[in-house]
């Protein structure tokens, strides 16, 4: 039976320490007269034994370095070979679609309908930057109405009518009519992740523009933000004060947009496995449906700096959209978990 690798180590330190004893008291039973050089000669058999010690142990971890290296690489490819596979039979024009079909490229709750959704957004690009799969999926079906809530003018830099505009016409290459956006323009919600947004404000916009339009499911960020950005964490927690007062109608369903490690967020299509084991709703989009978010992007031509270029061909966001129901119980939970944690 084969020995584990800490096995052979244990097995080869033992083995190395016995040898050095005998050859220790061989040496020094033959030069028992002369103590100077009975001295020497442990010294140097130390040494040598030392030494043989360390080559063998190098020999023996480099060849299980190697090994485990070669099977990381192997279960990498592997990974990448399935997450190609589930992309290619998730377009619906992959002649492999009826037969090898392995997911769906959008999973959605069935039991309710998504007719009338409210996408909540803090920056103008957050609509296309992050949720773009996400409006592009519902703004294609025939029996859904989709609506844009941007919460800030996007006057960061001093340019909030430009911003406005790029905003406008990025909706329209995502397919959300202009009739259905909505800028806020209020000085205490800036675009500006040095100045905390109050909850009950944007709370406030949040339920007006669902009660007035007669939203079924609203879709924000989550209470990291994707990018860890202040303002779009106060938007989630806004829409959570709204649920967790029983505020929202009924009917009104919320979800919130799955934030990731950066690793998976950067590995494009290859975060497919990941999102079908790990999230519960998704939609996926093909290669020339992503093409057209990055489109939409490049729209918000004042935000495209040399990162943003990476972003749109890097970035899951641009293909995935991975979502989860958020009810009271679980924004209890969280509650409590902080609780906890202080």
């Amino acid at each position: 039976m084969k020995l584990s690798w800490f096995d052979q180590v244990f097995e080869l330190v033992s083995a190395s320490t016995l040898k050095l004893y005998e050859d220790s008291g061989r040496f020094l039973h033959q030069v028992i007269g002369n103590q100077t050089q009975a001295l020497i000669l442990l010294q140097e058999t130390w040494r040598a034994n030392v030494l043989h010690w360390v080559a063998l142990l190098y020999r023996r971890f480099s060849s299980t370095a190697i090994e485990a290296l070669e099977h990381i690489i192997y279960a990498c490819l592997v990974y990448f070979l399935v997450c190609l596979g589930i992309f290619y039979t998730t377009r619906s024009n992959s002649p492999l679609w009826r037969w090898c079909k392995l997911i769906n490229n959008v999973r959605f709750p069935r039991q309710h309908k998504l007719e009338r959704v409210l996408l909540v957004t803090s920056h103008p690009d957050d609509e296309c930057m992050f949720f773009g799969p996400l409006i592009y999926t519902l703004t294609h079906r025939s029996d859904c109405q989709v609506y844009v809530l941007c919460l800030s003018n996007g006057n960061y830099e001093k340019q909030a009518q430009l911003r406005r505009e790029e905003l406008w016409r990025s909706c329209e290459m995502l397919g959300v009519p202009a009739a259905n956006i909505i800028m806020v323009n209020a000085t205490n919600l800036p675009d500006d992740p040095n100045v905390e947004w109050k909850a009950p404000v944007v709370a406030n916009l949040i339920l007006h523009t669902v009660e007035s339009l007669d939203i079924q499911a609203i879709c924000t960020f989550d209470r990291e933000g994707v990018s860890q950005h202040p303002n779009h964490s106060a938007v989630y927690f806004a829409a959570a004060s709204l649920c967790l007062a029983n505020l929202l109608p009924k009917d009104c369903k919320f979800y919130t947009l799955d934030s990731i490690n950066i690793l998976r967020k950067y590995i494009s299509i290859f975060d497919l496995l990941c999102t079908c084991c790990i999230s519960t709703y998704w939609c996926i989009l093909g290669w020339d449906e992503a093409a057209q978010i990055r489109r939409a992007m490049r729209e918000h031509k004042s935000q495209m700096k040399w990162f943003r270029w990476l972003y749109i061909y890097f970035s899951r966001y641009m293909f995935i959209n991975s979502l989860r129901e958020v009810n009271l119980s679980d924004i209890e939970l969280e509650m409590q978990i902080d609780d906890n944690s202080f």
